[in-house]
């Protein structure tokens, strides 16, 4: 029933499939690249550290990567005012980050797409209610709001997710709100409400399937900005537990003795861009790739 958004498949496995994909676009091959090497190493931190990310060693402080002077192999990355392996503790943050992005971003999604579809496709009341509450919701400053929500809930990272979650399900909510009231009013949806089609068959065979590119790209998104606030609320002391390796920990705990030593700030923020951009990346070309508008404008100027 669904109405086709990506052209004609390529032929071959589902593995051939997805590399073709992959490689069509520039911006999805780096994008995916940054983006699997990043969720990788979150899932086998413990076999590329080579230290315990949290253990100190106070006569070995404030030690230069490798190739600077006094620096070693035993500390790639050197160590901080601690004495701690800053390189274990760069790979550990990893965790952090992946965690939040992948909880954080799909509980947001569920919950914000759900209540997209349903006020866009219902329309009335229900649709004028919701958007009230969502025009409402989106006034508040999210960075304030989600300070004020882990004061409420208290530091961990569990309860970063939960702020990532009530603050950002209005993203998801609006863009799709939107995108469903186009979709409803196209021919093929009109007519499988003539034929008697239930809502809950017209919305999954229907809205769901041509709503999908933007969501893929939502998603994306949302997993860089959960990464981001993840940082900003442990760069402020209010974000995970001080005990659990972050990269924003690690920039806040490094602005304290960054005229003696930049690594401890360098690294962890390095890490940081080098994700943000390569999840924006694999966003935008899903976008380019996904997205029929954007195809219809490229056969056209290919013409």
């Amino acid at each position: 029933m669904a109405e086709k958004v990506t052209g004609k498949e390529p032929n071959g496995s589902p593995v051939a499939r997805l590399w073709e994909f992959l490689r069509s676009n520039n911006k999805v091959t780096a994008g995916f690249v940054v983006v699997a090497a990043f969720f990788i190493i979150a899932m086998i931190a413990p076999l590329l550290a080579n230290h315990e990310p949290n253990q100190q060693d106070l006569a070995n402080t404030y030690r230069p990567p490798f190739w600077g002077r006094g620096g070693n192999l035993n500390n790639i990355f050197g160590t901080d005012s601690l004495g701690r392996d800053i390189y274990s503790r760069v790979v550990y943050g990893t965790r952090a980050s992946a965690y939040v992005a992948v909880v954080g971003a799909s509980f947001a999604g569920l919950l914000g797409i759900t209540i997209g579809i349903l006020a866009g496709y219902l329309k009335g009341a229900v649709e004028q209610i919701t958007m009230r509450i969502v025009d409402m919701w989106m006034s508040f400053p999210p960075v304030l709001f989600s300070i004020a929500l882990i004061t409420i809930l208290g530091v961990g990272i569990n309860n970063v997710v939960l702020a990532i979650i009530v603050i950002d399900w209005t993203r998801f909510a609006r863009v799709i709100r939107s995108e469903t009231l186009g979709i409803s009013e196209r021919d093929h949806v009109q007519i499988a409400k003539t034929l008697g089609f239930k809502s809950s068959t017209v919305i999954r065979e229907e809205i769901i399937p041509n709503v999908l590119p933007i969501i893929v790209v939502l998603f994306t998104l949302e997993m860089s900005i959960a990464i981001t606030v993840e940082v900003l609320l442990s760069f402020a002391g209010v974000g995970v537990n001080p005990i659990m390796p972050s990269w924003g920990t690690m920039i806040g705990d490094g602005l304290n003795y960054f005229r003696q030593d930049i690594w401890g700030i360098a690294f962890p923020m390095l890490a940081l861009i080098v994700v943000i951009i390569g999840i924006n990346l694999l966003g935008d070309g899903l976008r380019e790739k996904l997205d029929p508008r954007l195809q219809l404008v490229r056969e056209l100027s290919a013409k």
